[in-house]
């Protein structure tokens, strides 16, 4: 067993309290490999924001339970070294599906989980949040519940429709489980293709499309039934066309993939929204910088060479989100 503060972590209960207050959200960034790590540490020390460290049930193993572990201590360290004095960071599972991995995240030293059982009948998601909960709560871990299901594909976790969460469950749900936040469905998905293009429509000038709002009306009641409560948005990626853009120029094939508007992200951050997850976007800025790299220059083959250009994309990806989407710079001196 090793405990979250013996790593320097911090779980998400203060930040998450300190964003409603404030009216911003917790960045929360999904990472697979070293060259997002310290992108992401390299932005947050700078703006001095608190961050949120994603990783998947699918990047977990990808990456190496123990290594993680380590990883997260030295991202703690590396901030320090940047200057960053009292680092605020949080190691999150993101979409976990059983008990068995959470536990098994909260015993290796993960701050906060999610425990994702919104495919479930209502009542088995309350029973299972509920015994995550009882759990992770011996050891001052945070859980993130889901209710409703979001369209799109990410990981291992994939639904061909969403399902909006129903303002009049909220309020039971969360009393009946103990979760710490609730992650909402009001039009978010997963993945680079967060919409068809029979959803959207098409500027006239660009012809570029242009999805559909956001159900605001939804969060707002959810917000009227649990007053000052942590809401979480999934999904929440723009796909800026720039990176679209450059993979397509490069050889890649990328053909009307759509995300959500910043705009309507700003003003999820002003409410009770405090945590917005970012993942497909980094993935395209590395994407977009390697294939850019190959392209100029076929007969690279030193990775450092085209995975520090994706690095540095994705950090400059990485501030513009704390710094103009989320409003959380400045927070974590």
């Amino acid at each position: 067993m090793v405990s979250y503060k013996e790593l320097g972590l911090v779980n998400t209960r203060e930040m998450f309290a300190k964003a409603i207050k404030g009216g911003y959200a917790i960045p929360a960034f999904n990472f697979n490999n070293m060259e997002q790590l310290q992108a992401i540490i390299k932005a947050s020390a700078e703006t001095k924001s608190p961050v949120i460290l994603q990783v998947s049930k699918g990047a977990r193993n990808y990456a190496n339970q123990t290594l993680l572990r380590y990883m997260a201590q030295g991202a703690v360290e590396y901030a320090k070294e940047l200057g960053w004095e009292h680092p605020q960071i949080c190691l999150h599972l993101d979409h976990g599906d059983s008990f068995e991995l959470c536990k098994s995240c909260v015993d290796f030293g993960f701050s906060s989980v999610m425990i994702d059982a919104s495919s479930l009948p209502y009542e088995e998601n309350i029973a299972l949040t509920k015994k995550v909960v009882e759990y992770a709560h011996q050891y001052d871990v945070t859980v993130e519940a889901e209710l409703g299901v979001l369209a799109g594909v990410e990981d291992e976790v994939s639904s061909a429709v969403s399902h909006y969460t129903k303002p009049e469950e909220v309020v039971d749900f969360a009393t009946r489980t103990g979760c710490d936040s609730l992650a909402i469905s009001i039009g978010t998905s997963h993945g680079a293709y967060k919409f068809t293009p029979e959803q959207c429509t098409r500027d006239p000038k660009t012809g570029k499309l242009v999805p559909p709002p956001l159900a605001f009306d939804v969060l707002d009641a959810i917000m009227e039934q649990l007053p000052g409560f942590p809401i979480v948005l999934h999904g929440s990626s723009s796909v800026p066309q720039e990176y679209v853009d450059m993979i397509n120029q490069y050889g890649g094939k990328l053909p009307d993939a759509v995300g959500i508007p910043e705009e309507q992200l700003r003003k999820a951050a002003k409410s009770a929204v405090c945590k917005i997850n970012i993942d497909s976007d980094s993935r395209l800025a590395f994407t977009a910088a390697v294939r850019k790299v190959f392209a100029e220059k076929p007969g690279e083959f030193d990775p450092r060479k085209y995975c520090g250009p994706a690095r540095d994309l994705m950090e400059e990806l990485y501030k513009h989100k704390i710094i103009n989407v989320l409003g959380s710079n400045g927070h974590a001196e």
